[in-house]
């Protein structure tokens, strides 16, 4: 059974830093490409960042410049760093595995196959 488990979500002021780290078993996602995604009270599930197996990154233009996706090149990880964070990223935070995606990855939820449950990131102003 295929798992993704996201950790690091809590409660920052604005301004501050964040990591946050989804771990994945049961299968492997090496070659596969893995995102973040969120979702705040009342919106759709939106992208943040994503990260192909060859290192390529992609990511909203909302988080570009504060925001950075990494992963390990053996462990079945990816983090997310988030920077400069504001009240506006408060949200519900999705770790994503694709591995269909070839290429840039992309934004699309449709396009990835496995979730993880999500943590809370709240940011006061």
């Amino acid at each position: 059974q295929v798992q993704l488990v996201e950790s690091g979500g809590g409660l920052v002021q604005a301004g501050a830093s964040l990591r946050l780290s989804c771990a994945a078993s049961g299968r492997t996602f090496s070659r596969s490409a893995m995102g973040w995604f969120r979702q705040a009270p009342g919106k759709e599930r939106e992208f943040v960042a994503a990260i192909s197996g060859s290192f390529v990154t992609n990511y909203a233009s909302s988080v570009k410049g504060r925001f950075t996706i990494s992963r390990a090149k053996v462990e079945n990880t990816v983090d997310l760093e988030m920077n400069s964070v504001k009240p506006e990223d408060t949200a519900v935070y999705y770790c994503a595995g694709g591995t269909k995606i070839w290429g840039i990855p992309t934004g699309a939820r449709n396009d990835y196959e496995y979730w993880g449950q999500g943590t809370q990131v709240t940011v006061s102003s």
